[in-house]
């Protein structure tokens, strides 16, 4: 039983590569099949805003990586038995919401790792082919998993700086829903201070070697054209639900 081969995503993350995923929302393997079969690098699998189980959850990030996509899990919370779950399940990665400072990425990271850089508990699960290939994995673990930490709220965009020195952080991806609730205009991505906001991430970025990364919520090719051209390289384009109602709604008017 093998391990992952050397993960692409991780190379180009590095290089600063642009990279396209998406959002699966929904627990079906064949939303992530035909979604990891149609082109995205990369797909997330959502844990904190839809009703994805664990048990789903594995299955999904099967799928996907069976389609020679990389499988990243967003987790619930910025929390290590989470964090440890999601990963054991296979996940080459996690995207940690709410971070907001450098403690704050710093324990994503080590919940991810295992000691002595961090703090993760040794378990013989999927990740691990039950059993059978622990030291293959540890040695994957180090050099090919990925952590991304999300963006979603004043406090993190202030210390995004420090947040993005930390060790073990590969990039970093804007939440535009929650960074515009914490400036009290939830949805409201037209109004200047929001607009400013997200200058002053890609000024920030700019400084460091770490990806910039934007999660687009239109399934709209132009306004994917718009981050990218501000000079975003990790963009998650859409989620399942959209994708789906969005070509629904667009038919069906064109027809009546």
């Amino acid at each position: 039983m093998n391990q992952p081969k050397r993960n692409n995503l991780k190379s180009k993350l590095k290089e600063g590569k642009l990279t396209f995923g998406s959002w699966i929302t929904i627990g079906h393997p064949i939303i992530a099949e035909i979604m990891a079969r149609s082109g995205f690098e990369w797909l997330t699998i959502d844990m904190e805003h839809s009703a994805i189980t664990l048990n789903v959850a594995q299955n999904l990030i099967r799928t996907v990586e069976l389609c020679d996509c990389v499988p990243l899990v967003r987790v619930r919370e910025n929390n290590p038995g989470l964090i440890k779950q999601a990963m054991d399940s296979g996940a080459h990665g996690v995207i940690v919401p709410m971070v907001n400072s450098k403690k704050d990425a710093e324990k994503a990271v080590k919940a991810v790792r295992y000691p002595p850089k961090g703090i993760r508990g040794v378990g013989l699960a999927r990740a691990q082919q039950y059993g059978f290939d622990f030291e293959g994995y540890k040695k994957w673990l180090e050099k090919e998993s990925i952590v991304i930490v999300q963006i979603e709220h004043i406090d993190g965009v202030k210390n995004l700086g420090d947040i993005l020195k930390v060790e073990g952080v590969d990039g970093f991806i804007v939440g535009p829903y929650d960074i515009s609730g914490s400036l009290g205009m939830p949805g409201n991505f037209d109004h200047p201070e929001f607009k400013k906001c997200i200058k002053d991430i890609m000024a920030k970025a700019k400084n460091t070697k770490k990806p910039a990364g934007f999660h687009v919520i239109p399934p709209d090719e132009n306004e994917v054209k718009k981050f990218i051209d501000l000079g975003y390289k990790f963009i998650a384009v859409s989620l399942d639900t959209l994708f789906l109602g969005t070509l629904c709604k667009n038919l069906i008017k064109k027809l009546k």
